[in-house]
């Protein structure tokens, strides 16, 4: 037997992604310390805020948008899911990402849940009936909260995917410092997942505790690591979904790869890598 496992582009192992909420106008002065270090972040808009001009502008989301990062939903009116009824989450979900792609120009799939998210349930409420929902109005993934996935595993719910940690976390250098530390060369043939380290938040934090250096450390720390690929949530989405479109033969010897992108892989300790359209026949 075999044991196969994604690879992130150009065959990196580890990846790294941002997530931060609410669309607060501090959110320009995270993504300027993220793209001094290459880093990519998924920021999560509330629709009503940047209609009302309290929070991040149209123009400043376009902005994030040329730099590499992604807009995503947080709710027209930051409601919390589980605790909505059912009409009251889809047009809380269904307004914001509305009002977000008129006001940008841009599809969005992606969101985070705001407030209690899907820890909480109510109203009739439960998680298979807010999945369903977000899936029928199109989107792919939202980001949940309530514990650490101090794993570093890929998601394997889209609709409850679980964040590593929150920056404010005790343990945050903790983490870093495993995750820095994984070598997969060094694992046993069946635990070498690719790993994800997820960081979540929001900007005003810093301002309102004036740490904005704490962020800075973090990034100085996981940045500018050859064997890290660094990614909006989107790109991770559709990247692994990618890799998990590939088509493989009965005996695993030979794959097709019917998407638009070039697809890594390790197979026994062996880096592949299948270009859009191409078949492979693993040696």
């Amino acid at each position: 037997m075999s044991y196969r496992f994604i690879r992130f582009p150009n065959g990196k192992c580890k990846a790294v992604t941002f997530s931060y909420d609410d669309g607060c106008l501090q959110d320009k002065e995270l993504a300027d310390i993220l793209n001094a270090y290459s880093m990519k972040c998924t920021f999560n808009i509330n629709s009503s805020r940047l209609v009302r001009g309290d929070g991040l502008s149209a123009q400043d989301c376009k902005d994030l948008i040329s730099q590499g990062h992604e807009i995503a939903v947080h709710g027209k009116n930051h409601v919390a899911c589980g605790i909505a009824s059912a009409i009251e989450g889809i047009r809380d979900v269904l307004s914001c990402r509305e009002e977000l792609e008129c006001a940008l120009g841009c599809i969005i799939r992606g969101m985070a849940y705001p407030d209690t998210g899907i820890t909480q349930f109510a109203n009739g409420t439960d998680y298979a009936t807010v999945k369903r929902y977000l899936a029928d109005l199109g989107i792919v993934y939202a980001r949940t909260l309530g514990g650490d996935n101090d794993r570093f595993a890929l998601p394997s719910d889209w609709h409850a995917w679980m964040p590593t940690a929150h920056h404010n976390n005790p343990q945050i250098a903790d983490y870093i410092d495993r995750f820095v530390a994984i070598d997969l060369s060094e694992h046993y043939w069946a635990d070498r997942q690719a790993r994800l380290f997820y960081l979540w938040g929001h900007a005003y934090e810093f301002e309102h505790d004036k740490n904005w250096d704490h962020l800075e450390n973090i990034c100085n720390r996981l940045g500018n690591r050859e064997d890290t690929w660094y990614a909006t949530n989107m790109e991770i989405y559709l990247y692994i979904q990618a890799y998990r479109s590939l088509v493989w033969s009965a005996d695993g010897k030979t794959v097709y790869n019917p998407t638009l992108q070039e697809i890594w892989f390790d197979v026994d300790k062996r880096l592949y890598s299948v270009r859009s359209g191409e078949t492979l026949h693993l040696s």
